[in-house]
């Protein structure tokens, strides 16, 4: 016993061990749960700021007394000036409320602040607590730190595409083969193939910021069910004010707090937004390492950064691993919306009870794409480098080029000179040149490959 210390809950004595800062609950819910990681760090910082405002506002309003306010913010801001990690080693998998991690939170503050003042003694219930519940403490946690980490994900992005806008820029003119259905097509230049990949991001960055007010809509003073129960008037505004101002960050009190214990449709469509930046990152990823394939027995178009040893067998290889790297990010974000997308839809009546799992899944995604993006642009897009001759040569050797005849000699025609030169081994100018169709003149003025990736100007 003399490793642990008694403490007590609604249903009896808990042995805790004796410098733990966490309470009953917390050790009950340790013991009962160990499937799986921590909650996430900052869903527990979400929770701590929430309790810091709702002891200010329950005193403004008389709820609570002002000297147990002023130190329960103590104690808030202390616990949030360091690391605490170690103070919340509840996991993912427990009550789908997470009515276990929101106590933890509540006793921790409790234990902390008998430190910092023990003259006065809190409850974690009863002021701590006071006029929340999990079931709209937990919920709005979520949205914060689900904000929150998009705010972090979207200048990453942004330095993506700013490095993928310095190569356009820098192979703007420089003319490629096209290629549709993995086959030759149509030229275009390294830059507009480039651009393309840029608009796609661009269109993900707008889908993320035009979607994520949806965030802002937290359900606190809903209390238990939605109604609001145990929270005086005026606690929903005045809390979610303070958050605001906090974060700066223009949160607002949910339109419906029934729809903010209940569903998870915002989040739910945020990770659809992040889903499909993965998608475009897969991509671009492939189009870059397939690009850069060989270098010799590949396509050989791009060249990309030898950052490692690419084979402890084969040496001098150089292996495209940043893609590799942010292709798995991907897998993962695709699973793990496949999962949010299935919690979201489960829970009964009143509650969802897949709050931690949603939460975790969704901070998972942001937090492998913020930093598998950050690495690919660092260590591949910055580096990024075109084999000029190598593009030249296969463009030129291209059949399709034949599409810039037919406007003058008609389909039919071209397709038979193209067929020839594929068959006898010709190129196209000479194939063009024997059906008779086409003088040596109006092919160079006609097959002109700058006017070709820019027929409109």
């Amino acid at each position: 016993m003399s490793d642990f210390r008694l403490e007590h809950d609604s249903l009896g004595p808990v042995k805790v061990p004796k410098t733990a800062l966490w309470g009953a609950q917390t050790e009950r819910s340790r013991q009962n749960f160990q499937t799986g990681g921590l909650m996430p760090y900052p869903v527990i910082t979400a929770l701590l700021q929430i309790k810091k405002a709702a002891a200010q506002v329950n005193a403004e309003l008389g709820e609570l007394s002002a000297a147990k306010a002023t130190l329960i913010t103590k104690t808030v801001d202390q616990l949030l000036s360091a690391d605490h990690r170690a103070d919340f080693p509840l996991v993912v998998y427990q009550t789908g409320s997470g009515t276990q991690t929101n106590m933890n939170v509540n006793e921790v503050i409790v234990h902390y602040a008998a430190q910092l003042q023990s003259e006065l003694v809190l409850s974690p219930n009863d002021d701590v607590n006071h006029a929340q519940s999990s079931n709209d403490a937990f919920p709005a946690a979520m949205m914060i730190a689900a904000y929150q980490a998009c705010q972090q994900l979207l200048p990453i992005l942004q330095e993506l595409i700013t490095a993928l806008q310095h190569k356009q820029k820098d192979f703007a003119e420089v003319v490629k083969i096209g290629r549709t259905h993995l086959q030759d097509a149509t030229p275009l230049t390294v830059g507009q193939e480039i651009s393309g990949w840029i608009s796609a991001l661009s269109h993900d960055q707008q889908y993320l910021e035009q979607n994520m007010p949806t965030l802002l809509e937290l359900p606190l003073g809903g209390t238990a069910v939605g109604t609001g129960l145990n929270a005086p008037v005026g606690f929903d505004q005045k809390i979610i004010a303070k958050l605001a101002a906090t974060y700066e960050i223009p949160f607002v009190v949910a339109p419906n707090k029934f729809q903010g214990l209940a569903h998870h449709s915002g989040l739910n469509l945020i990770h659809g937004c992040l889903r499909t930046l993965a998608s475009d990152l897969l991509k671009i990823g492939n189009d870059i390492r397939f690009l850069a394939s060989g270098p010799r027995a590949g396509y050989g178009e791009f060249t990309i950064p030898a950052n490692e040893p690419g084979s402890s067998i084969m040496p001098g290889k150089v292996n495209p691993t940043q893609v590799e790297a942010l292709t798995m990010v991907v897998a993962r974000v695709m699973g793990n919306d496949t999962t949010l997308n299935f919690a979201a839809s489960q829970g009964n009546f009143e509650m969802n009870v897949y709050k931690p799992i949603i939460i975790a899944t969704f901070l998972e995604s942001t937090d492998l794409l913020t930093s598998s993006m950050q690495s690919f642009t660092e260590k591949l897009v910055q580096g990024l480098q075109i084999n000029a001759p190598r593009m030249q040569e296969l463009v030129e050797n291209s059949l399709m080029l034949v599409t810039a005849l037919t406007p003058h000699i008609g389909y039919e025609q071209s397709a038979k000179i193209a067929q020839a030169a594929q068959q006898q081994g010709l190129t196209l100018r000479a194939a063009a040149l024997a059906s008779g169709a086409v003088s040596a003149a109006d092919f160079a003025r006609w097959v002109d490959l700058a006017a070709m990736t820019h027929p409109h100007h």
